[in-house]
């Protein structure tokens, strides 16, 4: 019988960032980058104030402690700043998949590497140390931007799930899944440390 998958908080840490295991001692520098409306623009919630932050985080870690969330931290490492938080997430041990989610990254820091090799990071661990079969992602239909970056690192698109959630404005929300599995892994690898070598 295959083992399952056993993710537990770590850090990950590459050229530009530093995921670092998620806690209340991150919320003040969370709420400096994050408590800003257009980064909740397309997620099930909205983060508004400071209480907001906090049970976010409150959040994340009752899922860690259930063992299906691994949350992150990340911290620009030119800076030393917080400038985001993502996750593992529906955490299946035994199917040995999990999903890379709940991403955000403060306005200052996109269009940089960060997310990129944030990704980079959390894909490895998930293919190369957990032994993840399958690594997947969620995103709105409607985030047109979101989309285009999944498939950019290499992720392939599989569906739509009609309805699928209700968002922080009451919308109904269609999303779109993609995944990576582990067959795909070393070429979107390749691709990824591509991206990642170009200057900046």
């Amino acid at each position: 019988m295959v083992p399952p998958i056993e993710p537990r908080p770590v850090t990950l840490e590459g050229r530009h960032v530093r995921l670092e295991p998620l806690s209340l001692a991150h919320q003040d520098r969370l709420c400096a980058v994050g408590l800003d409306a257009e980064l909740w623009r397309w997620a099930p919630t909205s983060l508004a104030t400071p209480a907001d932050m906090r049970a976010y985080i409150e959040t994340a870690l009752t899922w860690q402690t259930q063992g299906t969330a691994v949350p992150f931290a990340i911290v620009a490492r030119a800076t030393g700043q917080v400038v985001g938080s993502t996750r593992y997430a529906n955490i299946e041990r035994a199917d040995r998949r999990l999903e890379i989610g709940w991403t955000w990254i403060a306005r200052a820091a996109q269009r940089t590497p960060v997310n990129t090799e944030a990704k980079y990071l959390l894909l490895r661990h998930a293919f190369e140390v957990l032994g993840c079969n399958r690594v997947e992602f969620k995103t709105d239909v409607l985030n047109e931007r979101s989309r285009a970056a999944l498939l950019r690192i290499g992720a392939k698109q599989e569906g739509v799930l009609r309805s699928h959630m209700i968002t922080a404005s009451g919308r109904v929300r269609d999303s779109v899944y993609f995944s990576i599995i582990a067959a795909e892994w070393p070429a979107v690898k390749v691709g990824l440390e591509a991206k990642l070598a170009r200057p900046v």
